[in-house]
């Protein structure tokens, strides 16, 4: 169902575990209870040419390098089991897929945005900063609608990148 371990699909996996790193560390908005950014592009792109175990290790050790290297915040280990299970719900919907909007991308956002995102994560917020789900759900509302958008707009062109670097190949 995965791609194999090669050489092409370990430096592959390296390039965009530091592409999440750096996108999500450098180029988003961070906060204690919210985070927007493009972190997700790589981890597409990883679930789409690799698949959904590659996308979860690499989801989960470009989560855990980009907490102990650039911390936001005390490590957390459910983060990076958060992220571990968004990249096998990318590359469960998106992966050896004739990708459309409506199941694999609408499926691939809804799981990693709600489900994974609103749903998890804000549990694992609530716990760290011993805070009422209900006082932080605003905030995480607001990031799942511009996340959920922004995804939706942009998988599909990922999904299409993907297989001209397929080809190139």
């Amino acid at each position: 169902m995965n791609e194999g371990i090669s050489v092409r699909s370990v430096s592959r996996a390296a390039a965009l575990a530091a592409a999440e790193v750096a996108l999500s560390r450098f180029l988003s908005v961070n906060t204690f209870n919210m985070k927007i950014g493009f972190g997700f592009v790589p981890i597409v792109l990883c679930a789409v040419m690799l698949g959904p175990v590659w996308a979860a290790a690499v989801y989960a050790l470009s989560d855990f390098l980009g907490a102990v290297l650039f911390p936001i915040g005390p490590y957390f280990p459910g983060f990076t089991l958060t992220a571990a299970l968004s990249g096998l719900a990318f590359g469960f919907f998106l992966y050896r897929r004739e990708v459309r909007i409506f199941p694999h991308v609408i499926g691939a956002v809804f799981t990693s945005c709600v489900v994974l995102g609103l749903g998890l994560n804000t549990l694992w917020i609530a716990l760290l900063y011993e805070k009422a789900i209900w006082a932080i759900i605003p905030g995480r509302l607001l990031q799942c609608v511009i996340l959920i958008s922004a995804q939706t707009a942009l998988i599909p062109l990922i999904c299409r990148v993907s297989e001209r670097l397929k080809g190139a190949a």
